[in-house]
């Protein structure tokens, strides 16, 4: 009864597909006996079991494999598939290599920006330190400061320091010389003392605001001009040596050496003190 039912059972298509792999891998595991009518025929031309099909010795020695193609889908489908999937690889790779690419030339951006305004700190700080060392020798000396100097009589080392207080000063005078000059133009009622009857109202003007504009203009500047155009690590340099050979002062140290040897100072570059 048990046998009878199990040869009844409809068997499962998993268990179907199962014997036929089964059954199909038995059958390419086996050699071709030499009763089999291929195998005679190969026999006839020195073929010998184990032996390589052809003449090369690396010939292939095993049949191609069978790929059982089980879906419903077209037979280059698998290729295509596959090849776009190296395609979107390949796309995947190009990406990742450029995003690491713009990423190294933003952190070297980044970086020259950094070193940037670190010379422009330092340059800053030279020329404030310039221009205070020379106040300090020039009060000593009972020589003219900067101050009471015209512009192009100063150091072009921080005469733009100079230049910039000055039209700060200019700016800030015409401002209040407009406001003035606005304030002056808002109409007013006629003096009550007046014989006419009808109350007018009448403007007072004082001096127009842009007398300053006209007395006091700054003459162009071609010789800064020229030194601000140069890259800030070379304005920078020409700071340092100033420094150095007139008041044998480092800046990278902050200190002001008694003699021009500055035995002490490591060296005229910000490098040599790290």
């Amino acid at each position: 009864m048990k046998m009878g039912e199990a040869r009844g059972r409809q068997k499962s298509k998993a268990e179907r597909e199962a014997e036929e792999e089964a059954a199909r891998e038995a059958s390419l595991a086996t050699a071709l006996p030499e009763t089999n009518k291929g195998f005679k025929m190969m026999a006839k031309f020195g073929f010998k079991q184990g032996d390589a099909l052809g003449k090369s010795e690396g010939a292939r020695k095993e049949p191609i494999r069978v790929d059982v193609k089980d879906d419903r889908s077209g037979i280059g489908l698998e290729s295509e598939k596959k090849r776009k999937f190296r395609e979107q690889f390949a796309e995947a790779e190009r990406l990742a290599k450029r995003s690491k690419e713009e990423e190294g030339d933003y952190l070297e951006m980044r970086r020259q920006e950094q070193k940037e305004k670190k010379l422009e700190r330092d340059l800053d700080s030279a020329q404030r330190t310039a221009e205070r060392l020379f106040e300090k020798a020039a009060e000593d000396s009972s020589t003219l400061k900067d101050g009471e100097r015209p512009l192009e009589d100063i150091n072009v080392l921080w005469r733009g320091r100079a230049r910039n207080r000055v039209e700060a000063k200019r700016e800030k005078q015409l401002r209040r010389e407009l406001n003035d000059s606005i304030a002056s133009r808002l109409p007013t009622l006629a003096n009550e003392d007046d014989d006419d009857d009808s109350t007018v109202a009448e403007g007072r003007d004082l001096a127009p605001f842009y007398t300053t504009l006209e007395n006091d203009l700054v003459d162009e500047d071609p010789e800064l001009v020229e030194f601000e155009a140069l890259p800030v690590a070379e304005r920078l340099q020409k700071l340092v040596t100033f420094l150095r050979e007139e008041y044998q002062y480092c800046i990278y140290c902050g200190y002001q050496y008694p003699d021009a040897k500055m035995d002490d100072c490591p060296g005229p570059t910000e490098e040599d003190h790290d």
